[in-house]
């Protein structure tokens, strides 16, 4: 292996999915590599070649609230998804973490190789028995969903908002080029600021009373073709807590406001980040195509790349007709 071949992986690098018997081979009894396990899901792409697309030196802490937590060795690949067919379904459709050991670089001149049935079958075995894990939730010792989303916390060390190493790691791992870091980073002081002399709020918008306001549904389903309504619009239909019926408008969905896109699909089913439980959602809850959160609009998550989907409620949407666009 060259020196070339040791540097870390950065954005724009064309790797290689290992396949099945090596990726098996770095995995421990948990279908992990440092706690981090290899989900089924993954499995398909064994053998295949992606790019790049960012590293992933640092992550916003979904579980403890602590702010960030700095990851090692670790990168996504273009826009490659859990679709939550190993995990009972769940449809948070969390961007893929992969380990660097599971990924192997090429260069203009290397051949693709075939992917071997070889280990094929154990690979899927051994990930499939990793999405479960007896955890203690409420009390009681419960079998509950264990996936990469779950697992990050323990996956992950602790990482100060004064550490910062972390800054000069985002600005020299090609992650951002220097005039979108320093924009980023004035940004970021600025509102860490203001958030420690309380002068951000932790929800943007607040509504005017102690209750949401009831809307007629829209019924929305995926591929219909929606706007998102205006701040003042949104805030009328929170309670005061800045809530529509339990659910929160992020400041990192405020960018969005006044833009049109397409449903891609109604939430009914997502693994809770904290205790590895199936949630069933009976309320509206979709997401957009394309919406997540950047990372860039929220103290305690600068430079986070893991790209969630944010979650909407019907009566932040308006339905738009294919003929208003022409």
């Amino acid at each position: 292996m060259t020196s070339t071949d040791k540097r870390p992986l950065r954005p724009g690098d064309v790797v290689e999915v290992r396949s099945a018997a090596e990726i098996l081979a770095t995995l421990d009894s948990d279908a992990s590599v440092e706690r981090m396990p290899f989900m089924p899901e993954m499995a398909r792409h064994a053998g295949r070649r992606y790019t790049v697309t960012r590293r992933v030196d640092k992550i916003c802490d979904t579980i403890a609230a602590t702010g960030s937590r700095r990851m090692h060795a670790t990168v996504y690949l273009e826009d490659l998804r859990c679709d939550g067919a190993g995990h009972g379904g769940c449809q948070a459709g969390c961007k893929l973490y992969w380990r660097e050991a599971w990924l192997r670089r090429i260069d203009d001149h290397s051949s693709a190789i075939d992917e071997s049935t070889e280990g094929a079958a154990r690979l899927e075995q051994l990930a499939q028995a990793g999405t479960r894990t007896v955890r203690e939730v409420g009390g009681q010792r419960s079998e509950v969903w264990r996936c990469q989303a779950t697992e990050a916390f323990n996956a992950s060390a602790p990482l100060k908002t004064s550490n910062l190493p972390q800054y000069w790691r985002e600005l020299t791992n090609g992650n951002f080029d220097l005039l979108r870091f320093i924009r980023l980073a004035v940004r970021g002081f600025i509102m860490e600021v203001a958030n420690r002399v309380g002068l951000l709020k932790p929800l943007p918008l607040q509504g005017p009373g102690s209750q949401s306001t009831p809307v007629e549904p829209l019924n929305l389903q995926p591929g219909d073709l929606v706007q998102v309504r205006s701040p003042a619009e949104i805030a009328a239909t929170l309670d005061e807590g800045g809530l529509n019926r339990g659910l929160s408008f992020d400041r990192e969905m405020l960018p969005y406001c006044g833009r049109t896109f397409r449903v891609k699909d109604r939430v009914r089913r997502l693994i809770d980040d904290k205790t590895g439980r199936m949630l069933n959602i009976s309320k509206d809850c979709l997401i957009l195509d394309g919406v997540v959160c950047s990372g860039e609009c929220s103290a305690g998550r600068w430079f986070c790349p893991r790209e969630i989907y944010a979650y909407w409620r019907e009566p932040w949407l308006r339905r738009v007709e294919e003929s208003d666009r022409t």
